[in-house]
């Protein structure tokens, strides 16, 4: 996907591909970008048209991400929490709900959703942030950390214990209460809002309760946590096309030794490598968006896969390109060490590489212990 071909505006991915460097420097966008970028239905493009969304399918919307993703990662991570809190309020919430937040998400509000806390980081069944019934309404209370996009958020979508359950809770960022800090230096996204969410006695109407009641946690974490992990493994795809537009570029203007350095063998193997990463990060996310379309048994697991490998493939790649394109990257701002910095975020967020290896290693001793009853019984 193109510039041209991407849903939104030309002038303003022209605008994204010009100044994302600048962002990254000085740690923020501009807010007008974003508010125009969500106006246009673009950072959360599954909500259905009837609530002002795009309506894509999972791999149109897939191929969105990762043009955002080779353009600038910050702006990625930003559709990525929009993304998630407009898919939790669109699976969990009530048709009074979706009606209520869904137009806010596409007519140019912003939004995030907020899991990790100090203390449960990829233990989230640790989460300590309680919401709790109080007369006709709910008191939240509790603190979220390295909560991406929550420097910009309208809204916040907060998932708490609720007794012996847990409930997502969709709280306005201006409600008294709640206070959010701004993560000083982040190593990579640096322009992706991530905050610290801090809720002190934060009273809101019971309404504001996704489903109105408490639900299992593991339903609830895997529910948001799937369209994050999309987002995310997409979001790498486009690193990698971001990296590989660049380096070959540079292999065929640059001469070293009497010819350009793309015919040089070690960084032709540079080049064969990053090209490799994206191809096979591409096929593991256009497997898992099939399986989100047709809503397969596999779509949990093909999720993990695409993310853990997507991931992975991004900080290989990225740091290839970074080897080819030496010190014309190695600087702040440029579209390759940006994504040297916000890969390895990519293998941390949203689960991190060791919890995505520890959920495929349990589903291939699954599949195999049933394919050994299955032989037994026969």
């Amino acid at each position: 996907m193109s510039d041209a071909s991407a849903p939104g505006r030309q002038d303003t991915w022209d605008l994204v591909r010009r100044d994302a460097g600048a962002w990254d420097t000085a740690g923020e966008i501009p807010r007008t970008v974003l508010s125009e970028l969500g106006a246009a239905g673009l950072l959360c493009a599954e909500v259905h048209k009837q609530y002002g969304g795009l309506g894509l399918t999972s791999r149109d919307s897939g191929e969105l991400t990762a043009h955002a993703g080779s353009l600038c990662s910050s702006l990625r991570s930003v559709m990525t929490s929009q993304g998630m809190a407009a898919w939790t309020i669109q699976r969990l919430g009530t048709a009074e709900q979706r009606a209520a937040f869904l137009p806010r998400l596409t007519g140019g509000r912003l939004a995030a959703v907020a899991f990790s806390e100090p203390d449960a980081g990829s233990d989230l069944g640790a989460m300590s942030t309680r919401v709790r019934h109080d007369g006709d309404g709910v008191v939240l209370d509790g603190s979220k950390t390295w909560i991406t996009a929550a420097a910009y958020a309208d809204l916040i979508v907060v998932v708490a214990r609720s007794g012996d359950g847990a409930a997502a809770v969709v709280v306005p960022a201006d409600t008294p209460g709640v206070r959010i800090e701004k993560v000083a230096h982040p190593m990579g996204c640096r322009a992706a809002g991530h905050a610290q969410v801090h809720l002190e006695g934060v009273r809101l109407p019971a309404a504001n309760v996704l489903g109105g009641g408490a639900l299992a946690l593991p339903f609830l974490i895997t529910t948001a946590l799937a369209y994050g992990r999309m987002s995310v493994a997409w979001g790498c795809v486009g690193i990698l096309r971001g990296c590989l537009a660049a380096v070959t570029e540079h292999a065929a203007t640059r001469h070293q030794f009497g010819r350009p350095i793309g015919e040089h063998q070690l960084v032709a193997r540079r080049i064969a490598e990053l090209y490799a990463a994206e191809r096979v990060a591409t096929g593991v996310c256009r497997e898992a968006a099939e399986h989100w379309e047709a809503g397969s048994p596999s779509l949990v697991i093909s999720t993990v896969l695409a993310k853990h490998v997507s991931a992975t493939q991004a900080v290989q790649g990225s740091a290839s390109a970074l080897q080819a394109m030496a010190s014309a990257a190695a600087v702040d701002g440029h579209v390759v060490a940006r994504a040297y910095r916000d890969a390895k975020l990519m293998e941390i967020i949203e689960g991190s590489s060791e919890i995505c290896q520890l959920e495929l290693a349990r589903h291939a001793l699954a599949t195999r212990r049933t394919t050994a009853r299955k032989e037994s019984a026969q």
